[in-house]
């Protein structure tokens, strides 16, 4: 629902359709996976306390809440005191700036353009996450069952920037844990990692460079058109 770095709101179309009822997002973020298939029975687990709070927040606000957020100009602090709760403010702190992987305090020119049209978006798609469920810990702890496993952790390369970024990943037992889901697995990633044998996916025009997204999945795609 807002802008969030390593999002795949841009490439969300290019992945398999779930063939099963129920998604389950092991590194969420901002969920765009389980967002374009909202009616599914979705999981979504993250590490990092903003996200989760953030999610489960906007489970309960209701519409208005979003759109009585305060309207910013480039430059602007974000101020504590303005918000009812911590995660209005946290909301706020993801609208202000684009493409970040926590809230920011100073609002940017683009937040000042697009937020807006964001509180809008948000506050007409709360009726989509009402049951979904959302928790707090890591991917190791969930447990294995049939499902759409939509598995989008922080890349080997590019993916230090998040709180709980790359460096803590040990990637060889991430490809023996995708591997072992029941169900479909699809795993996100760039064409420069090697630890699973990825393909790719679409190309992405970023603000420095070009790059290759990618995926492994362990259906193809004449078994998946036999089971949708």
């Amino acid at each position: 629902m807002w802008s969030y770095y390593g999002s795949k709101s841009k490439v969300v179309n290019h992945y398999p359709r779930p063939i099963y009822n129920k998604i389950i997002e092991p590194f969420a973020g901002s969920a765009r996976y389980s967002l374009k298939y909202f009616d599914k029975d979705v999981l979504l687990v993250d590490k990092y306390e903003v996200v989760v709070r953030l999610w489960k927040w906007l489970q309960v606000c209701s519409p208005n809440d979003i759109l009585k957020l305060p309207k910013l100009k480039a430059g602007d602090k974000i101020r504590r005191e303005d918000f009812d709760c911590i995660e209005q403010a946290w909301l706020m702190g993801y609208l202000i700036t684009n493409g970040v992987t926590t809230p920011m305090l100073t609002c940017s020119p683009w937040g000042q353009v697009v937020m807006e049209k964001q509180k809008k978006d948000i506050a007409a798609q709360l009726f989509k996450i009402k049951h979904w469920e959302i928790r707090q810990g890591d991917y190791s702890e969930i447990e294995n069952q049939e499902a759409t496993w939509f598995i989008d952790s922080p890349y080997k390369h590019g993916g230090d920037k998040y709180r709980f970024s790359n460096k803590k990943i040990n990637y060889e037992y991430l490809a023996s844990w995708s591997k072992e889901r029941w169900g479909q697995s699809i795993v996100c990633e760039n064409m420069k990692a090697d630890w699973m044998d990825f393909k790719p996916v679409a190309q992405m025009n970023g603000i420095r460079y070009r790059t290759t997204e990618a995926m492994w999945t362990n259906i193809n795609k004449n078994e998946q058109i036999q089971l949708f």
